[in-house]
């Protein structure tokens, strides 16, 4: 690509840096291009991410590559059922040097935040991270202390075992930009990850040798504020609420999409034309991703979980009700 363009074309360039990002985080993870690819959308788009899958697909190393490969600070909060919310956020002690009280802050105060297995931990201690996924701050002591930006929150929870785990509220899964679904690989995939995990190591390390620091925190700011700006037709944006008002008197659906839902359709839509080097958002981008979007903002009726209804192949058949807008 030519510099002289490149200086001009601050998208060109933003999206050129975003494909250098998945290519770092794909020198440890092998496969799930879309997890990836949607997990860079919602850092871009200041979102939050719930990912869903069994253990052992790579969760953790997505995180922990992401964080290395932006040079960013990260933690790891494993969810109990005896974790505290101060376990979270921090708490305040007395300074016996001065006997005054000192503020501890917890591991959300990082850029990167994997809570592993959320729903293993009771509506109390969730619902500490509300106030941090909506206003990026926390508040100790009467304090109110902002969190280091870029910041995002990527949980995990198993959809197999539901033994000792709690439901997220709906007020929480509605924080989460996207619902990520992470399946096995492929069998040529699966071989590719033990090759690269067991050579020339006798452990369980992640492989994270390969993966270079190629985005500062200045940078992802930089581009946040590059997808920000993103042109949206008013026709975009009014295919994104119809689909989402949509979900709301839709049969099998006892629960629709608040309005949250055509905000992250819009955000995301337009970190997705920013990844496709372009300036504009289509209906197409809306299109693509109103299932991760929307499907943990919805709920089915009991007739429809009766019948075995998928919540899947309902927002399907929503999302195909619904005209695009014509160019």
């Amino acid at each position: 690509m030519n510099t002289e363009t490149e200086a001009t074309n601050p998208v060109a360039r933003a999206a050129e840096l975003l494909v250098r990002l998945r290519e770092e985080i794909g020198h440890a993870m092998v496969g799930q291009t879309a997890v990836v690819d949607q997990v860079i959308m919602a850092l871009i788009a200041s979102g939050h991410v719930l990912v869903e899958g069994v253990p052992g697909l790579g969760k953790t190393l997505l995180v922990r590559a992401l964080a290395q490969a932006l040079s960013l600070n990260h933690a790891r909060v494993q969810f109990t059922p005896d974790l505290m919310p101060t376990d979270i956020t921090g708490h305040a002690v007395l300074d016996p040097a001065t006997h005054e009280l000192r503020v501890v802050r917890g591991p959300v105060f990082t850029h990167l935040l994997l809570a592993d297995e959320i729903n293993r931990a009771p509506a109390k201690t969730q619902s500490a991270l509300l106030e941090v996924m909506q206003e990026r701050q926390v508040t100790l002591e009467g304090q109110t202390l902002a969190l280091p930006r870029p910041f995002i929150v990527l949980a995990t929870q198993n959809p197999v075992e539901t033994e000792g785990t709690y439901p997220l509220p709906q007020a929480q899964l509605d924080r989460f930009m996207l619902k990520i679904e992470i399946d096995y690989p492929s069998e040529a995939e699966e071989v590719a990850v033990v090759v690269r995990t067991t050579r020339n190591q006798a452990g369980d390390e992640l492989p994270l040798a390969n993966v270079r620091p190629c985005l500062s925190e200045r940078a992802v700011l930089g581009i946040q504020q590059i997808a920000s700006r993103q042109r949206v037709d008013e026709n975009v944006v009014d295919y994104a609420v119809r689909i989402t008002r949509a979900t709301r008197d839709w049969p099998g659906l006892a629960l629709g999409s608040g309005s949250r839902g055509a905000l992250a359709l819009v955000r995301t839509a337009r970190v997705a034309a920013l990844l496709d080097g372009r300036d504009f958002v289509t209906p197409d981008d809306i299109k693509r991703f109103a299932l991760p979007v929307l499907r943990h903002r919805v709920s089915l009726t009991p007739d429809a979980l009766l019948e075995g209804r998928k919540s899947v192949d309902i927002l399907t058949a929503v999302v195909e009700s619904v005209p695009a807008p014509r160019a």
